[in-house]
């Protein structure tokens, strides 16, 4: 059974037990056919993945890894926020005429910053950090930019992350302020996995702990028979993950640089409504 399954199911079943349903509230995502969509909702969930041990992937319903590395890899390698530089569909609902989603994501990893030492936007001054002072406790990336608020389409979901050196292990906590979770955990679960496991073999690391820390963990209401049919799945043995080892700069990375072996998954059959 795989880690990530345990994790999710007991998310899930505490956020149906023990959460906040907010039916009677004006809320702001609304589905395709107009009407609102609530959630019943949990706040502060903490999770903690040891890479190390197991790439923390669901088979209690498929995650499309590829999907999940392209989207991170357009944030954080071509530090893009225009949709035609991704592989899918899955920004086009925020995206507007020119394919733009504004100043978000990947757009505020590629703004450059002065330090002592240089100018660096966000990831080449991680890079620096972690090659020449991995026992800095300043090893921070922030999306949530205030004064870029506005114009953003959509502001950043995981927003934070910080970095931490022990030994030769890099260790990473992700800051999210809302979770839908039965279409986005998992897929951002694996998508900062491989970044940790990406940034630590570029700089000389292993991959050690990741800790995804949840403000707003929400199941959405037509979401709850489909998370329920996910749940009643038996879980399969987690995949061996691995990374391209020829490769040790990270803006050579590409989507074909993972692998899994010996995925089993649970299909759904059904495609899922996402809230706009």
């Amino acid at each position: 059974m795989s880690i990530a399954d345990t994790i999710f199911t007991e998310n899930c079943q505490n956020i149906l037990k023990n959460g906040f349903w907010d039916t009677g509230c004006d809320v702001r995502p609304m589905w395709e056919d107009g009407q609102k969509a609530h959630t019943i909702k949990l706040f502060g969930l903490v999770n903690r993945y040891d890479l190390s041990q197991e790439f923390p992937i669901l088979t209690l319903r498929k995650t499309n890894l590829p999907a999940a590395v392209d989207e991170l890899l357009w944030i954080w390698q071509k530090k893009s926020s225009n949709v035609g530089d991704l592989h899918s569909g899955i920004w086009d609902a925020w995206a507007d005429e020119s394919g733009s989603i504004g100043k978000a994501y990947g757009y505020q990893l590629g703004i450059r910053h002065k330090y002592k030492e240089g100018d660096f936007d966000q990831v080449d001054r991680l890079l620096f950090d972690l090659k020449n002072n991995p026992l800095s406790r300043r090893m921070i990336t922030n999306l949530y930019n205030h004064s870029d608020l506005h114009e953003m389409n959509l502001y950043p979901c995981a927003y934070g992350m910080t970095f931490n050196v022990s030994g030769d292990k890099l260790n990473a906590i992700l800051n999210q302020r809302s979770q839908d979770m039965l279409v986005a955990n998992n897929w951002n679960v694996c998508q900062y996995a491989v970044l940790v496991h990406m940034l630590a073999q570029a700089s000389g690391l292993v991959a050690g702990e990741l800790v995804h820390v949840i403000a707003d963990a929400h199941i959405y209401d037509r979401h709850i028979p489909l998370l329920e049919k996910v749940l009643s799945n038996t879980p399969y043995p987690a995949p061996e993950f691995s990374l391209d080892k020829s490769v040790t700069d990270f803006y050579r990375f590409t989507t074909d640089s993972i692998s899994l072996t010996d995925y089993q998954f649970h299909t759904l059959g059904q495609k899922i409504p996402v809230a706009v």
